[in-house]
């Protein structure tokens, strides 16, 4: 059975975050989900890894592709969730396809922010944790490889990432908006991850009056804190100094809320209606979307955000059409090797045949020459014995076939035998 590569998944594209949040794994979740898919299909499942971020999920397989059809009802399952309302939203590629959809996540032309880098070292993370988890195999292994390689060279070559509007510059502009100078701000970092520190040093760069970063480990917390000159403050304090905040900005690892419709709606009172901006760039999300609805609060979800990024991609259109032949040529490179690879066994098997011919005519001659037979006469015969049945093969198959294939058969002869060109 031939083995494809696929890939199925959901992006900022094809699925609103409320989708997008539902299928998000977090870190200790993607072992557990390559085994199950593994497990799933029995050995139709070769190889495989899981990228997962706040804007998609992916499933990379080196799989039988009778495995394709049942991908999309395999993530739904896993997630407990309707297949039907799943269908949608993803997307399933194999083949180039899917070799071009790697290449083209990886180098940021795929993502809410055109040529962004997090996303590469995204994917290696992905990588890692799949084979960590005993998951990857070679064809995954040299498409990934590929894939960094032509990243590298997109980053490289091409201005694709020049002047990208970055999730934590769009969250800067759109608590200007509201409060314009934001010196006299007080800003709140719920989370401590590399989000989080991207816009905390984006923040910080308007010196706002006050900065604090909650988190769940309060070492983590103070590492970031110390860089800042902010300070810190316990994830259980949050209830009571929400108030404190004019700008709220939250990225962390829960499953579930952690700021809810009440707790920012006795907030706001505690604030005498004084506006508030938050922004939740977690996936799934760390405030409840409810919270949209209170007068006062501005809330923003990564979704949002993304539009705001977009502005500027009409500046980087030369670059995306430089990127994209890049990456078509690797395409074609990574797609030639997996053919040359699927030609392997019946390369070995020749060669294994060959083996046999050339060690039966050896015995024999070693015979002939035992029993004191003329070398040059032994020799002759050597030769003879192995130029017929190496043709033997294909003398019968040029004697016994029907016309159109005799005339295919004969096309194919200066290729497999070079030097019969010179002779007709």
């Amino acid at each position: 059975m031939t083995v494809n590569v696929l890939a199925l998944g959901l992006n900022h594209v094809s699925a609103p975050v409320s989708v997008r949040e539902r299928v998000s794994l977090p870190e200790e979740l993607v072992r557990p989900a390559l085994d199950a898919l593994k497990g799933a299909f029995g050995g139709a499942v070769k190889e495989a890894a899981i990228l997962s971020t706040c804007n998609r999920t992916e499933v990379y397989c080196a799989a039988e592709q009778e495995v394709a059809v049942h991908l999309p009802a395999w993530l739904a399952e896993f997630n407990q969730l309707d297949a039907g309302s799943l269908k949608p939203h993803v997307y399933l590629l194999d083949k180039d396809e899917a070799v071009r959809h790697a290449f083209r996540v990886a180098s940021g032309l795929d993502s809410m922010v055109l040529g962004e880098p997090q996303i590469l070292g995204q994917m290696k993370d992905a990588v890692r944790a799949a084979e960590q988890a005993g998951s990857l195999g070679t064809m995954l292994h040299q498409l990934f490889q590929r894939t960094f390689s032509v990243a590298k060279e997109v980053r490289s070559t091409t201005a694709i990432g020049a002047h990208s509007v970055s999730m934590a510059v769009a969250a800067v502009r759109l608590a200007e908006r509201v409060f314009g100078n934001l010196s006299e701000s007080k800003v709140l970092f719920i989370g401590a991850g590399e989000m989080i520190e991207l816009c905390a040093t984006h923040f910080a760069a308007k010196q706002p009056a006050i900065m604090v970063v909650a988190n769940r480990t309060i070492e983590r917390a103070e590492h970031l804190a110390n860089r800042f000159a902010a300070s810190t403050m316990k994830l259980a304090d949050l209830s009571d100094r929400l108030p404190e905040f004019d700008v709220v900005v939250s990225c962390t690892a829960s499953t579930l809320p952690i700021l809810g419709l009440g707790l920012v709606e006795r907030a706001t009172k505690a604030r005498r209606r004084k506006p508030m901006v938050m922004v939740d760039l977690a996936v799934p999300r760390d405030i409840e979307p409810e919270v949209a609805r209170l007068d006062d609060v501005y809330l923003y979800s990564v979704d949002d955000l993304g539009a705001v990024v977009q502005s500027g991609a009409d500046a980087r259109r030369a670059a995306v059409v430089q990127a994209e032949a890049i990456i078509e040529a690797r395409v074609r490179n990574f797609m030639h090797w997996l053919q040359v690879r699927a030609t392997v066994p019946a390369i070995r098997d020749l060669q294994q045949v060959a083996h046999e011919v050339q060690q039966h005519e050896i015995e024999r001659a070693k015979r002939m020459l035992a029993r004191g037979d003329d070398p040059e006469v032994v020799l002759e015969q050597l030769a003879r014995g192995l130029t017929h049945k190496y043709l033997h093969g294909t003398l019968a198959a040029l004697n016994h076939s029907e016309e159109a294939d005799r005339k295919q058969l004969i096309s194919l002869l200066p290729r497999l035998f070079p030097s019969t060109q010179d002779r007709r």
